[in-house]
């Protein structure tokens, strides 16, 4: 008989982090990355030598206060992740795989040098409806995607496969989110939610709206080519 151990990986209340635009980083997500500023490869260094985690954050585009004056301003919410895997350069670069852990909220920037280390608060989300519900609206936006993939193919169509065998409503919303969400300020949104059934309403209904559209410019196009619309 095999016995598993099950490891349980505790936040610490600082970590290093990475900021960067455009990004949303979810708990269940695996992000690839290459390290190749010297403050990142220094983070990198001392997160491989200590637990293996550290956060990425989201830049924001639009902070307020004083929040605006500072170098990169991060989103409120990130998430921490942990190095599954890491491979280094002969040029002194690294190209890891970074799964998501937890959201995480960003309390205070600790210190700038040699690399960003912030203080952070684990966030736990709320299922915030019965399990039944949740359900069904997991399985709904299983099957808005996979419509949203054969109105308009994208490149995405292995994840909307794999999504398929997940079954927990909160990894596959965040799963989903990070993978097939194409909206920056979204993603970021969907992220912040933590409320589970309210970040599949909110994700459902986006990807219906983005559905409405894509099938309004099919109409509208007709038989042109596309980029033609404007001469229908």
């Amino acid at each position: 008989m095999v016995s598993v151990v099950e490891i349980e990986i505790r936040i610490p209340t600082q970590v290093p982090v990475m900021t960067l635009p455009e990004v949303a980083f979810f708990p269940q997500a695996l992000m690839p990355l290459h390290i190749f500023e010297p403050r990142y490869r220094a983070m990198l260094r001392d997160s491989l030598a200590a637990d293996r985690l550290f956060a990425v954050a989201g830049l924001d585009q639009e902070p307020e206060g004083r929040k605006a004056a500072s170098f990169e301003p991060p989103h409120r919410v990130a998430s921490v992740g942990i190095i599954r895997a890491c491979q280094k350069n002969e040029n002194g670069t690294s190209n890891l795989l970074l799964q998501g852990l937890c959201r995480v909220e960003i309390l205070e920037i600790a210190r700038e040098v040699p690399y960003r280390l912030i203080e952070v608060r684990a966030l736990v989300s709320e299922p915030g409806a019965a399990g039944e519900e949740n359900e069904r609206l997991r399985r709904e936006l299983s099957r808005l995607l996979t419509l949203r993939e054969k109105l308009a193919p994208s490149a995405t169509l292995g994840i909307t496969d794999f999504l398929k065998t997940v079954k927990d409503p909160e990894a596959f919303a965040d799963i989903a989110a990070f993978n097939l969400c194409n909206e920056a300020a979204m993603r970021q949104r969907l992220l912040e939610v933590l409320d589970v059934h309210r970040r599949l309403t909110l994700f459902t209904a986006h990807v219906r709206g983005q559905i409405d559209e894509i099938r309004l410019r099919r109409k509208l196009q007709g038989d042109l080519p596309d980029g033609a619309v404007g001469g229908n």
